[in-house]
């Protein structure tokens, strides 16, 4: 069967490339530029554990070797500390890195690929589509027609795949901008990220109140200042200035040295695309949607599209068919960036307004400061990784489904399990490789003789249940997990996402459940409504 085609080499597609060769589906990149990324540090990235954790996972690289977690979290409001945070491994700080490191950790594994071809200077201009597969043509150098089954847009906010298949991208321009700049010194709160709103040193003018810090590995920081409303000209001039104030506002009036690496403007834009499926073409990332009022997490939703399209691509690149099942990629993902977007529109208003009557009601303060907080530490509607319940692929009411701390829908915790071959390892270290997994909560398994664990307790029965299952699958064995009583059973989908967990070992119920994460439920369904439809 022909390849995958992604359409650009940023993170996104990159990260996309890697999740389909680790599921055995071949790809190729094509990358208008000569495949390499200028070094940027005033263009960071920030990521949560479940983005963090995937990009580990493709890459092989410890990210803590090239971001920076922060040691906490620290809001200040003029001369007061509104709220600290501490970071601990119950609590996890989020990871903070250079995009264009990132970038590169993604290349490097890339190399290792045989199953990945990444095509420099190839800048497409025409996609066409037929039932069997796809077929885009590139100009350059050596433009080219290329063959392949699906194929995929991760070309950016002017992303020529969206043009060409002629998907609207509606929203709003210059949500806020940002002055940015990247520079090497040392700041008060070693470690520690900072929020400083209406810092004392700035007395008027309309948000002359925020100014945010964000450490990196080698005592490098990366400063953002809110800046007005409108399209006045940040020369490097101000920049500068701005980098002097702030510095000598925190130092308590004098400039510590410091040196300068990079700057720039980083504009907020929110869209989001009508379509993200039209045929045997998708769109991921910024060619996607575009979000970001709060931190720099727009780019771990383009992570979680690549995360969330490849197993379902690698199921009908292997499988066949699976129509509904490529469905619920829009559905899920678009309904997930949508739910940050309207939180961001409904929040912006009341946090940048100026003031009125919401800032003398008591507690206003502390409010906008836990709501942008949440944004920033990726929490909350403004940044929480978001949960698919309402997908089409997940179960309808199962006779043993319990509730645990992680909501059908949601990432799950990744606590330690059992592998078959009596290895421990982490439950995220099983995650995209294209199978279904069940864990059974089992306390007192870490002292089981492993060679022998599967013909212990319960396990004969739902070894047997799992083998009858619709789709690959893979048993664990946990010892806990967060909510879950002894002998639940969770189903979890290849992306990290709870499918279900039940009492005890059911059959039907997991099947059922099974069924339904794949697509299966839901494309009898639509075959039956047909066949009614004809019928009457």
């Amino acid at each position: 069967m022909d390849p995958v085609i992604i359409v650009g080499a940023g993170p996104v597609g990159l990260t996309l490339a890697l999740a389909l060769a680790r599921q055995d589906v071949p790809s190729v990149v094509l990358d208008e530029n000569p495949g390499k990324d200028e070094p940027r540090l005033a263009r960071t990235v920030v990521l949560g554990e479940d983005t963090a954790a995937l990009v580990e996972r493709l890459t092989g690289v410890p990210l803590d070797a090239i971001g920076s977690r922060w040691a906490g979290w620290r809001s200040m409001r003029r001369k007061q500390v509104m709220r600290e945070i501490t970071f601990d491994d119950a609590d996890p700080a989020p990871l903070h890195v250079a995009q264009h490191v990132l970038t590169g950790a993604l290349r490097a594994a890339l190399t290792e690929e045989r199953l990945v071809k990444i095509a420099v200077d190839h800048r497409l201009d025409a996609v066409e589509q037929e039932p069997s597969g796809v077929t885009a043509h590139t100009r350059g150098p050596s433009g080219t027609w290329w063959r392949g089954s699906y194929l995929v847009g991760c070309d950016g906010p002017r992303s020529t795949v969206r043009k060409l298949q002629d998907i609207r991208f509606p929203g709003r321009t210059a949500v806020e901008r940002h002055a940015v700049a990247a520079l090497r010194g040392e700041l008060p709160w070693d470690g520690h990220a900072l929020l400083h709103r209406m810092p004392p040193w700035r007395t008027s003018g309309p948000s002359a109140g925020e100014v945010t810090a964000r450490p990196l590995p080698d005592g490098v920081w990366r400063l953002d200042w809110l800046l007005p409303p409108g399209k006045d000209l940040v020369t490097p001039d101000l920049l500068v200035s701005r980098v002097r104030e702030t510095l000598a506002g925190w130092h308590g009036g004098s400039t510590p040295a410091y040196e300068l690496l990079d700057t720039g403007v980083h504009t907020v834009h929110h869209r989001l695309a009508r379509r993200w499926r039209v045929g045997r073409v998708f769109l991921a990332g910024d060619a996607a949607h575009l979000l970001g009022a709060f931190g720099t997490q727009g780019l771990e939703e383009g992570l979680r599209d690549a995360d969330n399209l490849a197993w379902k691509l690698a199921a009908a690149w292997h499988h066949g068919g699976h129509a509904a099942l490529l469905d619920s990629y829009q559905t899920e993902r678009r309904a997930a960036v949508a739910a940050r977007l309207r939180a961001a529109d409904q929040v912006l208003p009341l946090l940048r307004g100026g003031g009125g009557i919401r800032a003398y009601v008591p507690g206003a303060a502390r409010g906008h400061d836990a709501l942008l907080t949440d944004g920033h530490l990726g929490r909350g509607p403004l940044g929480d990784p978001g949960s698919y319940a309402d997908s089409p692929l997940a179960p309808g009411p199962l006779e043993g489904e319990v509730p645990v701390d992680t909501a059908p829908g949601a990432p799950v915790a990744d606590v330690r399990v059992t592998a078959e071959d009596g290895s421990f390892v982490q439950l995220r270290d099983r995650l995209g490789r294209g199978a279904l997994l069940v864990v059974l909560i089992a306390p007192g398994t870490g002292v089981w003789e492993r060679k022998h664990w599967m013909s212990a307790g319960l396990m004969p029965r739902l070894a047997a249940a799992v083998t009858a299952l619709p789709h690959p699958t893979e048993l664990l064995v946990a010892e806990s997990y967060p909510g879950a009583a002894a002998h639940t059973v969770l189903l979890v989908r290849p992306d990290g996402r709870l499918v279900t967990a039940l009492s005890g070992v059911r059959p039907a119920d997991l099947y059922a459940a099974a069924e339904a994460a794949v697509g299966g439920a839901a494309e009898r369904a639509e075959t039956e409504a047909g066949a009614r439809s004809a019928a009457g």
